[in-house]
């Protein structure tokens, strides 16, 4: 599935309305995803979301994950369907969050699904090619493997630093990205807590994305943090 990346497309746009879809595939999915995956932080006001999830982009996050725990059905299709176009229009992969419903609805690039959030398996089959499927594997590179044979494109780990989000998060050593690379080409996601302090080395230990969360959303500018973050993948 991974080869099909690029059959996803972005816009491009010239002032304020598309002009036209610039059949410009981006590179392959290994290379695609590496750098600065954003995922959204609880924010009721849906404007302020997403000029947050904007200047994410802007700042050359690779990746935007909607992750909206509400049940507001309305909401939530109203956010997805505005993020998947500022993915759209910054050339970045749009995932939405444990929700495969939601994912095929607003034609997102892909989902990313947790231990319990539905089978993998299934999603692969619901996806439509050259959509992405993403998987939470926690600190088990069985979990991971089995990920990859039902199908998954990348896989995540953590949490790999005390993570405010969900502080009773299971931890995961920073050597399972070495392990994981020692046997796979899948991209490895690193997860929880991450910080630029602790960001250079979870670099170095293997780790393809970085999945942020507080430490992008809550700095005074998101703009100039996502840039310094994907700066450390080009170092």
């Amino acid at each position: 599935s991974g080869l099909a990346w690029g059959n996803i497309f972005r816009i491009a746009f010239s002032g304020r309305a598309p002009v036209n879809r610039m059949p410009i595939p981006r590179t392959d999915l290994p290379a695609a995803l590496r750098g600065l995956y954003a995922i959204t932080p609880d924010e009721p006001d849906e404007s302020r979301l997403l000029g947050m999830a904007a200047s994410a982009l802007a700042g050359g996050a690779r990746v935007l994950q909607f992750r909206d725990k509400t049940t507001a059905a309305g909401r939530r299709q109203r956010l997805a369907s505005a993020m998947q176009s500022l993915c759209r229009q910054y050339g970045a992969c749009f995932i939405v969050n444990d929700d495969l419903a939601l994912a095929l609805r607003v034609d997102a690039d892909g989902v990313h699904l947790g231990g319990a959030d539905g089978d993998l398996a299934t999603a692969r089959r619901a996806l439509p090619p050259g959509r992405v499927l993403g998987a939470s594997c926690y600190a088990d590179v069985d979990r991971a493997r089995a990920a990859v044979a039902a199908g998954a494109d990348y896989v995540a780990f953590g949490a790999v630093c005390p993570s405010p989000t969900k502080p009773g998060a299971v931890r995961a050593p920073l050597d399972i990205f070495s392990r994981w690379h020692s046997e796979s080409t899948v991209p490895a996601c690193a997860i929880g807590g991450i910080s630029l302090d602790t960001a250079p080395a979870i670099i170095a230990a293997g780790a393809d994305l970085l999945a942020v969360i507080t430490d992008l959303f809550a700095a005074p500018d998101i703009v100039g943090r996502a840039a310094t973050y994907q700066r450390l993948f080009e170092e």
